[in-house]
Formats: structure tokens, C-alpha cells, sequence
């Protein structure tokens, strides 16, 4: 099975917390929600004022034509039907100008938090990221924002004001037609509030039951859709078509429920409804009969119980709306919460190392191109590990105490088999994860000690999988430095040996890449990764398995663009091909997350041990 992208939410613990979160996001516009209230009390003043100019015409129309006086008819009555159209009019205008005043607050809100979101996701460790699920991400996310929007206007525009408007129209009955009328009305609201709250939260698991469903069949197909060419490699076409169909069947089950529970609900809402309009009526009728009302107090009522009952049975669907957008953002505020293994410490400080590493180059100047790197003084950075160790999980350690030392401006590579640890290191290094024991320094600067961002800037990967965004080759190139001009685009180019390849595409730089680089070759996509990685002009460069996708040819022009970048500079190399490494200052040769030999490359054939083994064997295999 996999894994949900993260744990469920307790809905107690974070339902109702989600205002807190909210509000203060719409009090940054304190002014345009106080007009905006009172247009809405404006608003109901008038609605709940209407059935008294219903009941006026009808008392005049009925004396009117009790007393045969058809002259008043022509005059009164139409005074007073053209009243009853201004007050509707002024009903709508004035709620027009609420949602207009309001949307802009709405939207603005959306816009801050979902974007707090975004950015709290790039701030979260490597960890969580190796173990979400995209899918279900993107639709919590999605949902998330919706409901968000719902909640936001609907508690303000119905909740509020139909609550308001119960307050007003039991007064009205009580005061001018006695305690029943206001006790039935009263009892009703009551009633049906409480069933509807009672009714709701007994189907909000099923709602849940419903997301999670959705979710789960929308992760499953994303990432069939994202590994196409392995279902295709294996032909497991139909295999992935029945594992979505049953993520799907969970889907159909749970809003099966999910309607019967709906269907309990309003039919309950509707028979309180039906006694309550029953019994008013009825009331209101024998009072008529025996004279102490006339048929404009029964019209009255009729209205006034008709505009309660509306709003009151949309009160219905919102509460059930807000519940379900309630449950709808636990995950998506649950991200909010979440908080990252690797933070900075308080007052963490800046990495310094001199030098201009980290702020692109530009091809027309001698002074920070790397074109001309003989022309600069790269020898600034020196990375110390110390006593290091690191697991993933306690019970299987990946890094035993190792120490090394790369000095400024050394070539440095770190061998081994699959599964010694040495793209661990790499990860270490940039601080995706903190180590367990010892230190990680450059130039004496305790990385844990020093920010994140200020220790990424001064650090070019080239990655053994490149991943690319679904854009030309010229933005993914420039997204080494987003603020490199185009000339410093084309020279990382050049220097990465892309020119010839770009130059035999028939958009050349516009050439849109495809999703995660998929419309490239693996080694086309480390030469893009090179490309950024020298238009980043870092003081330390990293290279992971940075030639493992290239035939031999490819190979020695990428080596050839490496040295070249690399020369004075600090350089870790991960390397499976020795032949890549030969000319390294010091090469360490690890094996079960340890470090068993290290020296340059004639020193570990002569040893005649690890290395030397690795090396015949892939001499041996040309």
C-alpha cells in the first residue's frame, strides 16, 4: 500500500482553530469589513421591514374592497407596492455592495495563506518531501483553498446574518402578537438547529471517508501518469487500471454514505419545518377567524416565517458546508503545522567565505566569469568533517564516525559501492539533514550554526538525476541565477557543451523540455544541470555521479567543461567510474559507511587494496 502524504488531522483539535488561523488575515482590511457589515444589517433591517408593506397592502386591498371605496385602491395600494419594489431593490444593492466589499478581502486572504502554504512546503526537510504523495498534496491543497473561500464568506454572509434576523423577527412576534407565536417560532429554530448540528457532525467521518477516498485514487493516478514509461516497460497497463478502479470503488462507497447520511439530514429539516409552518399558520388562521388579527397580520406571519425558514434552511446547508470545508483544510492547515527537522538555530549567521560564489556570473566581465576563473581567487572554502555520523533511522546507521578534510581549492572524490553512504554525504553537506554525531564545517564555521540559505548560495550541485521543470532549456538553464543576463546564459552553455545540441533542435533555446525533463536524454539533462551549476558561479561545486549518464565521448567533453570550472575551486566529486577521478587531490574510499582508504590515486594503487580492486575490475571491463 502507499502511504498517505501525511497523518490525519484530530478534526476536535483543529476544526474550529482554523478561525483563529483566518482572522487575522481578514482584519488587514478592518475598514472595508465594517462597511461591509453594515451594509449587511442595512440589508436585513430592510428584509425583515418587508412583510410589513406586504401586510399593508393586503389590509388596504381587503378595506378597500370591504368598503367598495375603488378610488383609494388606485392610489394607496400602489404607493405602497412601489415602496415594497424599492425595499427589494435596496435588499440587493446593498448586498452587492457587501460581496463586493468582502471579495476583495476574501481573495487577498487566499492569496496570503496560500502562499504561506507554498512557502512552508519549500522551508519543510527532504523527509517529509521523499514521503509525500503528490497527488493527494496538490488535492488537499486545492481543497483547501476552496474551502477556505467558503468558509470565510459564509460564515460572515449567512450564519451571521440569519441569527440576526431570528433575533429581530421573534421580538417583532413576540411584541405585537403574543408569546405563542414567538415560542413556536422560538422552539422551531431551535429544534432545527440542534438536529442539523446533531445530523452534521454524525456525517462529517463520511465526508472525511469521501476526501480521503478522492485523494487517495487522485495520488494513485498521478503517479501511474508520472512513471508512464515503467508501466509501459513492463506492460502493466491493466495492472495500474485496476488498482485506480479500486481506488475508485473506495471513492463510489464513501459518497454512497455520504448521500444517504445528506438524505436523513434534509429530510429531517424539512419535516421540522413542515410542523413548524403548520402550526404558525394554524394559529395565525383562528386568530384571523375570530377577529383579533386581519388578513395582513396572517400574510405577515405567512412571510415572515417563509423569509426565516429560507435563510434557515440554507443556515442548514452552510453549517453542513462549513463542516465539510472544515474537513476539507485540516490536512491543508495540518501543513502549517507541520515543522521542519532542519531549522536555523535563533540568529543563525551568515556563511562567510569571500569571494563572489553564489551570485551568477556575467560573460562580458573578468571579474566573476567563469570563463576567466584564472583571473579569480577561488581559494576561500574549506569543508572539515569531523568524527561524523548519521542514520535515517536509529537502527541502521549510514555514517560511522568518519573525518575528512577537503582543503580550499582541492579536488576531493569519495568512492565506494552502492549503499556505502557517499551520496549521504552530499546531503549532509547542504543540510538536508543534521547530523547525528560530530561537526560539519567550512572554514571553521559549524554549518548548523550558520542559515540554510546562506550555506546553499556558496554550493553548486551537478546531481547524478537531474530534474528539470516543465519549461524551455533556456529558462532551466538560467534558473542557476534567475537574474542572469542572456549573453552569461549562452556562455554556461558553451562551457557546458550544449551549444552543438541546442544549435540541431528546431526551437533551439525555446525547446520545452517536458515534465521533469522526461523529452531529454540523461546525459543531455546533466549537461543542463552543469549548465546551471556554472551560471550559478557557487565557491564550492559538488558533483554527484555528474557523468554516469554519458557514453565515453560525452564523457570527456563533460570532464573536459568540470576541469574547467572547477579549476581553483573546492570540488567533492561522488564518482562509480575511477576514471573520472584520477587526477584528484585526494581521493576516500568508503565501504558500509566508513571510510577504509584514502590517498591520491597512485598512492591507493599501491596499497593494492579496495581501490585497486575497483580499478582493475573496471579496466578489465572496457
Amino acid at each position: 500500500m502507499r502511504r498517505s502524504s501525511y497523518p490525519e488531522q484530530e478534526v476536535s483539535t483543529l476544526n474550529w482553530h482554523a478561525f483563529k488561523l483566518i482572522l487575522p488575515y481578514l482584519f488587514e482590511y478592518k475598514k472595508r469589513i465594517a462597511l461591509a457589515m453594515l451594509c449587511l444589517i442595512l440589508t436585513k433591517i430592510a428584509s425583515v421591514y418587508l412583510p410589513f408593506i406586504l401586510k399593508d397592502i393586503v389590509d388596504t386591498l381587503d378595506a378597500n374592497n370591504t368598503d367598495k371605496q375603488k378610488s383609494a385602491l388606485v392610489i394607496v395600494p400602489l404607493a405602497l407596492v412601489g415602496a415594497y419594489g424599492m425595499v427589494r431593490l435596496s435588499i440587493v444593492l446593498f448586498a452587492e455592495i457587501r460581496d463586493t466589499l468582502f471579495g476583495r478581502v476574501t481573495e487577498r486572504a487566499i492569496r496570503r495563506i496560500s502562499l504561506n502554504v507554498f512557502r512552508h512546503l519549500h522551508a519543510l526537510d527532504l523527509d517529509f518531501h521523499l514521503n509525500r504523495q503528490t497527488g493527494g498534496l496538490s488535492r488537499d491543497i486545492e481543497r483547501g483553498t476552496s474551502g477556505i473561500n467558503f468558509l470565510m464568506r459564509f460564515m460572515v454572509f449567512n450564519i451571521v446574518p440569519t441569527l440576526l434576523e431570528i433575533v429581530m423577527v421573534v421580538t417583532i412576534l413576540f411584541v405585537k402578537y403574543g408569546i405563542w407565536f414567538a415560542a413556536i417560532t422560538l422552539a422551531s429554530i431551535v429544534i432545527y438547529i440542534a438536529y442539523s448540528i446533531f445530523a452534521t457532525e454524525l456525517r462529517t467521518r463520511f465526508v472525511r471517508e469521501a476526501n480521503k477516498a478522492d485523494s487517495s485514487s487522485n495520488t494513485r493516478a498521478i503517479d501511474s501518469l508520472l512513471n508512464y514509461e515503467t508501466v509501459k516497460y513492463f506492460t502493466n497497463e491493466d495492472f495500474e487500471a485496476k488498482a485506480y478502479d479500486q481506488q475508485l470503488s473506495n471513492w463510489e462507497q464513501a459518497k454512497i454514505k455520504n448521500r444517504l447520511s445528506l438524505f436523513a439530514l434534509n429530510g429531517g429539516q424539512a419535516l421540522i419545518i413542515a410542523i413548524a409552518m403548520t402550526a404558525m399558520l394554524a394559529l395565525a388562521a383562528d386568530k384571523v377567524a375570530a377577529g383579533v388579527m386581519t388578513l395582513g397580520d396572517f400574510v405577515l406571519i405567512n412571510a415572515f416565517m417563509m423569509q426565516l425558514f429560507m435563510p434557515l434552511n440554507f443556515l442548514g446547508f452552510v453549517y453542513r458546508e462549513i463542516k465539510g470545508s472544515l474537513a476539507n483544510i485540516e490536512n491543508f492547515f495540518g501543513l502549517l503545522a507541520k515543522k521542519p527537522k532542519v531549522e536555523d538555530i535563533d540568529n543563525a549567521l551568515e556563511l562567510n567565505l569571500g569571494g563572489q560564489g553564489g551570485a551568477g556570473f556575467d560573460a562580458k566581465s573578468k571579474t566573476n566569469s567563469a570563463a576567466d576563473v584564472d583571473n579569480v581567487d577561488f581559494n576561500t572554502a574549506s569543508i572539515v568533517f569531523q568524527d561524523v555520523s548519521f542514520a535515517y533511522h536509529e537502527k541502521r546507521p549510514i555514517i560511522k564516525g568518519i573525518s575528512f578534510a577537503v582543503n580550499a581549492g582541492e579536488k576531493v572524490a569519495v568512492v565506494g559501492h552502492s549503499g556505502s553512504g557517499k551520496s549521504t554525504l552530499v546531503k549532509l553537506l547542504f543540510r538536508f539533514y543534521d547530523v547525528s554525531a560530530g561537526t560539519i564545517t567550512i572554514n571553521n564555521q559549524d554549518i548548523s550554526q550558520v542559515s540554510q540559505h546562506s550555506l546553499r548560495t556558496h554550493i553548486g550541485i551537478v546531481p547524478q538525476d537531474t530534474v528539470l521543470f516543465n519549461d524551455s532549456l533556456f529558462n532551466n538553464v538560467q534558473y542557476g541565477c534567475p537574474t542572469a543576463s542572456k549573453d552569461a546564459v549562452l556562455k554556461a552553455i558553451e562551457l557546458a557543451h550544449l551549444s552543438d545540441f541546442i544549435a540541431s533542435l528546431p526551437e533551439g533555446l525555446e525547446t520545452v523540455v517536458g515534465e521533469r525533463g522526461l523529452k531529454l536524454s540523461g546525459g543531455e539533462k546533466q549537461r543542463v544541470a552543469i549548465a546551471r551549476t556554472i551560471l550559478k558561479n557557487p565557491l564550492i561545486l559538488v558533483f554527484d555521479e555528474a557523468t554516469s549518464s554519458l557514453d565515453s565521448h560525452s564523457e570527456q567533453a563533460i570532464l573536459t567543461a568540470i576541469n574547467e570550472v572547477a579549476k581553483s575551486r573546492t570540488s567533492l566529486v561522488i564518482a562509480h567510474r575511477l576514471s573520472t577521478i584520477v587526477d584528484s587531490d585526494n581521493i576516500i574510499v568508503m565501504s558500509h559507511g566508513e571510510i577504509v582508504e584514502q590517498g591520491n590515486h597512485q598512492q591507493l594503487l599501491a596499497l593494492d587494496g579496495q581501490y585497486s580492486k575497483m580499478w582493475q575490475l573496471q579496466q578489465s571491463s572496457k
